[in-house]
């Protein structure tokens, strides 16, 4: 198997993760214990053990689970499991980085794009992340992102999320990127080019300040600013882009308080070994209500006790 994916493994310890390795891991008594419930169809024990190991611990489950049974663990659950359990409990199984590639392809596949759950994996991921989706991508798919978006979109949002998948870090000066951006806005229609330009290639010390430093210089908030100058596509993505700029953490909370299933699923999943901590604190500011509290009065059943247990506890 890849190292690449036992990344979490190492990197979980030390951050705003729900979910850490499992201290006393045998995966040969998992895979076990996952084959006699599986048997039963007893999915308590089923999410007890895959929502209690991080996700590289599960990949080595996977593994090991094959080499007892001769049969695979994602098949064996789609048979014993169904609903948004079933989702959720597939959506475990998924290296982090292959994760993030089935989500882009799934908001294009069909009819339409999802310009949302493109927006929301690649505002938040960083340019090393997106490569390494990217290469994902093109493992699972055979086919290269960067012109599947370019096939998907158009315009000035077909631009952006291109800059997106190939997010730089070139040193700019912050006085002189305020300039940039205040003069885009001034002719008869805002360009959107300096924007994608400057918010894709700079660091976000450096973008916080350069957003601040425009908010002085209209008086108003970056966000009023693009709502009233610019439309569409290309206006959901610069402003999805500001707050995640700005705050990520907060962008994600209003993202889960849709509680909708299949956002809620890629956030938590994606989110559970690397900060889903601090989205849960900016859930509780942005809502009022604990995301643990907010679970139990939407969902119910085991897969609520699933969602429960990624989530981990009360705020």
């Amino acid at each position: 198997m890849d190292p690449d994916y036992f990344k979490s493994y190492n990197m979980c310890w030390g951050t705003l993760g729900t979910i850490r390795p499992f201290s006393n891991f045998h995966p040969d008594r998992d895979a076990m214990e996952i084959q006699a419930a599986l048997e039963k169809k007893d999915s308590v024990t089923l999410v007890r053990i895959l929502t209690n190991r991080s996700n590289a611990q599960r990949q080595v489950i996977a593994q090991t689970f094959e080499e007892i049974t001769q049969k695979d663990l994602t098949s064996c659950l789609k048979s014993a499991l169904s609903g948004e359990l079933e989702n959720l409990m597939l959506e475990l199984l998924f290296p982090p980085v292959m994760y993030d590639a089935y989500h882009l392809q799934k908001a294009m596949a069909g009819l339409g794009t999802d310009e949302e759950t493109l927006l929301e994996i690649l505002c938040t991921r960083s340019g090393e992340q997106i490569q390494e989706i990217s290469a994902a991508y093109k493992q699972m798919y055979k086919k290269d992102l960067e012109k599947e978006l370019k096939g998907e979109t158009s315009g000035d949002f077909a631009k952006l999320v291109v800059a997106l998948t190939n997010k730089g870090n070139v040193t700019g000066v912050v006085q002189r990127d305020i300039e940039i951006l205040s003069a885009s806005l001034n002719g008869k229609k805002a360009e959107a080019g300096p924007w994608i330009d400057i918010l894709t290639t700079r660091d976000s010390g450096h973008l916080n300040k350069v957003l601040i430093g425009l908010e002085t210089l209209t008086g108003q908030t970056v966000t009023e600013t693009l709502e009233k100058r610019f439309s569409g596509d290309i206006r959901l993505g610069l402003k999805v882009l500001v707050q995640c700029i700005q705050n990520p953490d907060v962008f994600l909370a209003k993202r889960i308080s849709t509680m909708k299933p299949t956002v809620l699923h890629r956030i938590l999943v994606s989110h559970c070994e690397e900060d889903l901590l601090c989205i849960r604190i900016a859930y509780l500011k942005l809502t009022g209500t604990s995301l643990y509290t907010a679970l139990q009065k939407q969902f119910k059943g085991d897969h609520l006790m699933a969602l429960l247990a990624i989530c981990q506890s009360e705020d």
